[in-house]
């Protein structure tokens, strides 16, 4: 009696260390969240990034992607799930950002950088990783920044070739002030909209066109929509891979290691990714039937300066960051 006893308790100690084993090794699960296709380079940089994180994490972290905002119904509301908790890892432009921090409104200027070199150098420099830091307040961890590319304008009524042909055009924006003010100074008429939302409205003529860097336009078919694209790259759109600051908080020191190192590597990925596809994918649109032209974008430039004047002041004193990047200092 008594020897079957002390294997009862055996068999319960060996029990209980199993289960306290089991829960120890059962992995740490975040859900990212993104707004638009899988095929796009948001996604791709997704995959890097869980690829890096689960092999170096030795598969105690576990990252599930979703893409088309299956956790939200557009950016802004994937943002504010990194809030409420509903979403871990965010990918996504800048462009909403203003209304959560409006020193972000910091990128959204018009022709800021004069090209891709010029924007990853004040991204990865001091400049982007102050105005990445200002995220912390709001409850969000800034890991590093992807791209969404120099943002384009198509639409379904006419070519585009000068500022003038813009005028009386009802266009999709994003719900960002500056990029409705470089529209209004044109004579368009931007109507913000959430972007699952754009295709239908496209389709529909509720408005006439869009403006969306090439492998948004691309990747969610709105040549099927939309006759004409102009490439105007009058906004480069940075994007961010970021994380509740709740939940990154929450991470060991060596895991939040692993995280910084997937941020990193991932980002270069997707920027190559997105870099090889933008020409690929204007070549297969012209041959999908858009008509494509190639604007003087300098009198685009000029048209829209005085953008710089009405919002130059919401920035505070980081409005001398803007003239640092103008420079190109």
């Amino acid at each position: 009696m008594k020897f079957r006893k002390v294997a009862i308790m055996a068999l319960t100690a060996i029990l209980a260390l199993s289960l306290s084993a089991a829960a120890e090794a059962a992995p740490v699960s975040f859900k990212l969240g993104h707004s638009v296709s899988d095929q796009h380079p948001y996604h791709l940089g997704a995959e890097k990034f869980k690829e890096i994180v689960e092999k170096e994490s030795g598969g105690e972290i576990e990252i599930a992607l979703f893409p088309n905002n299956q956790l939200g119904t557009g950016e802004r509301d994937l943002l504010e799930g990194l809030q409420l908790g509903t979403v871990d890892i965010y990918i996504g432009s800048t462009g909403p950002m203003g209304g959560f921090e409006r020193k972000f409104m910091l990128f959204d200027f018009p022709f800021l950088f004069k090209d891709k070199d010029h924007a990853y150098s004040v991204l990865d420099g001091e400049i982007g990783q102050y105005v990445m830091g200002l995220l912390d307040k709001i409850g969000i961890t800034g890991l590093s920044w992807y791209e969404n590319g120099f943002r384009h304008f198509t639409n379904s009524r006419r070519a585009v070739n000068v500022p003038e042909d813009a005028k009386g055009l009802k266009l999709r924006t994003m719900e960002n002030k500056i990029h409705m003010a470089l529209w209004r100074v044109m004579d368009a008429d931007p109507t913000p909209m959430a972007f699952g939302e754009l295709f239908t409205a496209l389709q529909q003529g509720t408005v006439d066109g869009q403006e969306n860097p090439i492998p948004i336009i691309y990747t969610h078919k709105l040549n099927e929509v939309q006759k004409h694209l102009a490439l105007t790259g009058h906004v480069f759109s940075p994007a961010m891979l970021a994380a509740s600051k709740a939940k990154f908080d929450a991470l060991s020191e060596d895991h939040k290691e692993v995280f910084k190192k997937a941020a990193h590597e991932s980002a270069l990925f997707q920027r190559a990714q997105i870099t090889r596809m933008e020409d690929e994918q204007v070549a297969q649109l012209k041959e999908l039937g858009m008509e494509v032209t190639e604007p003087d974008v300098s009198l685009f430039r000029e048209a829209t300066k005085s953008v710089y004047d009405q919002y130059r002041g919401e920035l505070g004193e980081d409005a001398k960051l803007l003239e640092q990047i103008l420079s190109g200092n």
